[in-house]
């Protein structure tokens, strides 16, 4: 038998793709329910993303010239809509992020972005436990969710205050945590945080609801708005699975475009390479972002809590490796 033989099979059981498509359903319920409108917007798209933490999926031509990138996210395409005047807009797609695979994390995956207008970040958050709610009734038990301040996370599982304290005082609490710090962090103060969330303070939060994050750093502000030293921005986990990752939206052109540039020099300076913006986003929001706060939602994650999988394989019918 020759490996293309061996490798044809699902990984995920027929009960999990009918779990899937239920799931799916919900959700396209869910948005009915509010009126937002369905959209779809290119998978392969110009422009690369700049942020630091993602890397896309190029895309040549026969030639060998660039045709393009597969989106890490519809997020541009969709401001541009509501910057063209579309009411609250959602969508289900799949998107790609190269280098990203391990247990909760396959290259290709289904995330669900939405955006609705007037509201802030914390209003979003209500938004989001209703829909993973409705999706996981009949499931799982949910729990009461619980809501702490990104300061409030750090405070309760590392015991540092995460917005003052010295990049020497995050390894030092690491370290008490049994946690082998990389010597390649050395003064990283964002990275050191992102190795405690993800090691220490996320697998803190209770398997039996959504525990929100928001006030992020600043520093961490991604495209949300900055109020003095936090960001409105938010994430939400099930237990230390990070499902969804929401923001009160910056509306501003310079803000954005200064903060693309910032990306680029920090790509080149950690010999990463380094992306043109992307200028139909920047000339969008010239145009003018209407007031508006915006989420993504990892679709196969919040089936892998509806399931009890351990891993993504298990929820997705076909993974990087047996596509």
């Amino acid at each position: 038998m020759s490996p293309a033989d061996a490798g044809w099979r699902p990984t995920a059981t027929m009960g999990a793709l009918r779990l899937r498509a239920t799931l799916l359903a919900r959700v396209r319920d869910h948005f009915a329910a509010s009126g937002a409108l369905e959209v779809e917007t290119p998978t392969l798209v110009r422009a690369a993303v700049t942020d630091v933490h993602l890397e896309s999926l190029e895309v040549r031509h026969a030639d060998g010239t660039v045709a393009g990138y597969l989106h890490t996210s519809p997020e541009y395409a969709m401001k541009r809509l509501l910057c063209a005047g579309a009411p609250d807009v959602y969508q289900v797609t799949r998107v790609f992020r190269d280098g990203e695979r391990g247990r909760n994390h396959n290259p290709e995956f289904t995330m669900v972005e939405w955006y609705r207008l007037g509201i802030d970040h914390h209003a979003l958050m209500r938004d989001v436990e209703v829909l993973v709610r409705a999706m996981l009734a009949g499931c799982r038990d949910v729990a009461p969710s619980q809501t702490w301040t990104y300061a409030q996370a750090f405070e309760r599982a590392l015991g540092v205050d995460v917005l003052q304290c010295r990049p020497g005082d995050l390894v030092a609490a690491l370290v008490r945590h049994g946690v082998d710090v990389p010597a390649a962090l050395g003064e990283d103060r964002d990275g050191l945080a992102d190795l405690a969330m993800s090691i220490v303070v996320a697998p803190s939060f209770p398997a039996d609801r959504l525990t929100f994050v928001h006030d992020f750093p600043a520093s961490q502000a991604a495209l949300a708005r900055i109020r003095g030293p936090v960001a409105s921005r938010f994430e939400a986990f099930w237990g230390g699975i990070e499902l969804a990752n929401g923001f009160h939206e910056l509306g501003d052109a310079d803000e954005q475009a200064l903060r693309f540039q910032q990306d680029s020099a920090l790509r080149r300076e950690r010999g990463q390479r380094s992306h043109e913006p992307d200028g139909r986003f920047l000339a969008a929001l010239e145009a003018g972002l209407p007031e508006c706060s915006g989420v993504a939602l990892g679709f196969d994650r919040v089936v892998m809590v509806a399931a009890r999988a351990g891993r993504i394989d298990e929820v997705v019918a076909f993974t990087t490796e047996n596509a």
